[in-house]
């Protein structure tokens, strides 16, 4: 036995661990000597950025804003410049990043499974098929139930909420003005369910990116939400069939006309039957199971794009480009007449298809961990909200700085990342679980966004289905009671998860 060969790895190991040590120790000690305000520059020059690039100069202005990509970049770079200057190592710094990149980088690859079961959903006939047949169960005795639960399966099943307004909504409130449905309870009801839908949607981009940004289980983080959002569905659902008979349509038939093009294109495109829902089930029961989210959503797709050749009228070249790039209506040749709507829809994912969200977020994830290096938004929050004490004042904290902070960015997805990094920390340290968080943040982010006039969403609904915000946002009854039900929830300590291991 070689003891001087073990006695000289004993030593290298030794000499390791000490340099390690004191590699971390100067870390702490560069810590100590950060002063609050350097904590908070970074932040405020983020701030800054802000209201300048995406409020001043677009809103009060008339200059396109800046990029939210570019405006994390900057603040990245005023972070790291900062860090430097106080004394850190690049490779410290560097360090962080990576680090905090790593814990998000699984996310990152659920939003490009995303994309790919966007594409092959769509080139298998499963979304075409369910949008077919939800546009036919339109019957006015019952317009505003139906337009509040329609877009609830159209966004719950593309993820999105602004694409399931600006096809189906716009059909909807076409058939309230042929036979003169209230239009602002039609358009409240349609935004309503176009945002449960993508609030509870695995393949929503906000609803990932809330749950990457508090470091939640993406099923974890929706079943939270079903706390607060699933009450507040059933209540508007039950306001909206009585509306039904409080201020019913004055016609009594749909015009034909208006929608037949619609579903002769979509019938002309796809084949429908009874297999094509199988996608979606492998994601329900996914969900129900508790299953890895990757894997089950790249099971769906896999089957899909199984079914769309088997079932559909498209190449296999067809099914990869749809992979790859996503669906486009003109792969249907054969239908010259299709209207615009169903291009709007119909020609969306693939790889690509969240690439901003996925270059946003790790740019993101490139300014928080640099500022994670000197605990910056934790020291922050302490300071700002160190009189807080309770729980239930916590959950209501955060639920307000969310407010606040969507309706200054317009940005769900920067809100998310600001929040979940300045208060997960605290909800660790109060014993409550960070899905409460996560659902905070989609319960006033998310959920508040139409509410909010100058916000971009309220401006995009507007637009698009032609009603004025004053007629609409009292009517949006889902996200008003949603409102009251998750500070509620947070008072009476229901749902909050207490003391429960994330």
């Amino acid at each position: 036995m070689d003891y001087g060969a073990y006695l000289h790895y004993f030593r290298l190991l030794l000499i390791s661990t000490i340099k390690l040590t004191d590699k971390s120790m100067m870390v702490i000690n560069k810590k100590a000597k950060v002063r609050f305000i350097h904590r908070l520059l970074p932040i405020l020059f983020l701030g800054g950025l802000i209201i300048y690039g995406m409020v001043l100069r677009p809103k009060v202005f008339g200059q396109p804003g800046f990029p939210l990509e570019v405006t994390f970049m900057l603040a990245a770079v005023f972070a790291i410049a900062e860090l430097m200057l106080l004394g850190f190592e690049w490779k410290d710094i560097q360090d962080a990043i990576i680090k905090k990149l790593a814990r998000g980088f699984p996310a990152i690859l659920i939003l490009f499974a995303i994309g790919v079961i966007i594409g092959t959903w769509m080139i298998s006939g499963t979304i075409p098929m369910l949008i077919y047949y939800g546009i036919r169960l339109i019957n006015p005795a019952y317009i505003y139930i139906l337009a509040f639960l329609i877009p609830i399966i159209f966004s719950t099943l593309t993820g999105t909420s602004w694409g399931s307004i600006g096809t189906i909504g716009v059909v909807i409130i076409g058939i309230a003005a042929v036979i003169d449905a209230n239009l602002g309870i039609t358009a409240g009801a349609i935004v309503g369910g176009a945002f449960f839908g993508d609030k509870l949607s695995p393949l929503s981009d906000t609803t990932n990116i809330a749950a990457m940004a508090t470091d939640v289980d993406l099923y974890d983080h929706i079943r939270s939400m079903m706390f607060t959002t699933l009450p507040s569905a059933i209540i508007a659902a039950v306001i909206y069939f009585m509306l039904g008979f409080i201020y019913p349509p004055s016609g009594s038939e749909i015009d034909a006309i208006q929608v037949a093009p619609t579903l002769n294109a979509i019938a002309s495109m796809f084949n429908f039957n009874g297999w094509l829902l199988i996608p979606p089930i492998i994601v329900l029961i996914g969900s129900i199971r508790k299953m890895a989210t990757l894997p089950t959503l790249l099971t769906s797709s896999l089957s899909a794009a199984l079914l769309a050749l088997i079932f559909q009228p498209y190449s296999s070249a067809d099914v990869m480009t749809a992979i790859h790039k996503g669906f486009d209506a003109n792969m249907a040749f054969w239908v010259s007449d299709a209207p615009d709507s169903i291009h709007t829809l119909f020609t969306r994912g693939g790889l690509y298809e969240l690439n901003e969200a996925i270059i946003f977020s790790i740019m993101v994830f490139v300014f928080i961990g640099t500022i994670d290096l000197i605990d910056a938004m934790p020291t922050i929050v302490d300071r700002v909200f160190g009189f807080i004490k309770s729980r239930a004042s916590l959950i209501v904290s955060s639920l307000f700085a969310t407010a606040f902070t969507n309706g200054i960015t317009s940005n769900q997805s920067a809100t998310s990342f600001i929040i979940g990094d300045a208060f997960r920390k605290r909800y660790d340290e109060s014993g409550v679980s960070r899905k409460v968080l996560s659902r905070s943040i989609e319960d006033y982010g998310t959920m508040f966004e139409s509410l909010v006039p100058w916000h971009a969403t309220a401006i995009f609904l507007t637009t698009t289905l032609g009603v004025a915000y004053g007629d609409y946002w009292h009517w949006q009854l889902l996200s008003l009671i949603n409102l009251v039900m998750a500070p509620t929830l947070a008072m009476l300590g229901k749902g909050c998860f207490y003391d429960e291991k994330d």
